[in-house]
């Protein structure tokens, strides 16, 4: 199995819940065809370099994942047939240099993953002790 990095772009006019079906979609095409998720790193609502279908914006994604060489092709032709989906692209690591960078990128982001977790849960908590 190779290691990959898909980023993909969503339209910015969704709402989060359909940002979020719209991952899980892809997600799902993923382990549908067999591939190991690795991590997943939301970037969140960026402005693009330049216009893409008339928005100037989008929701970027990076899903980080290990797969065989067969996967790519279903799941870029489910990204590419998605109307939501703006952009996408996808890196091959092969070297072993490239493998271990993959390897640091995956742990970076689910690191991310979790501080932005204890964020989430501190505010939750300061909220519920302001209505207290």
């Amino acid at each position: 199995m190779n290691c990959y990095e898909t980023l993909f772009v969503v339209k910015p006019t969704l709402t989060e819940e359909e940002i979020a079906s719209q991952i899980t979609k892809v997600k799902d095409v993923l382990t549908k065809e067999g591939a190991e998720l690795v991590a997943t790193q939301d970037m969140g609502m960026r402005k693009l370099a330049y216009p893409v279908e008339k928005n100037n914006r989008g929701y970027y994604t990076v899903l980080y994942f290990k797969a065989a060489g067969a996967v790519i092709q279903e799941l870029e032709r489910n990204l590419r047939n998605n109307e939501d989906i703006i952009k996408f692209l996808t890196v091959k690591y092969t070297k072993q240099r490239e493998v271990a960078q993959f390897d640091k990128l995956a742990a970076a982001a689910n690191r991310g993953v979790s501080q932005s977790a204890k964020v989430e849960e501190a505010a939750k908590v300061q909220e519920e002790a302001k209505e207290a």
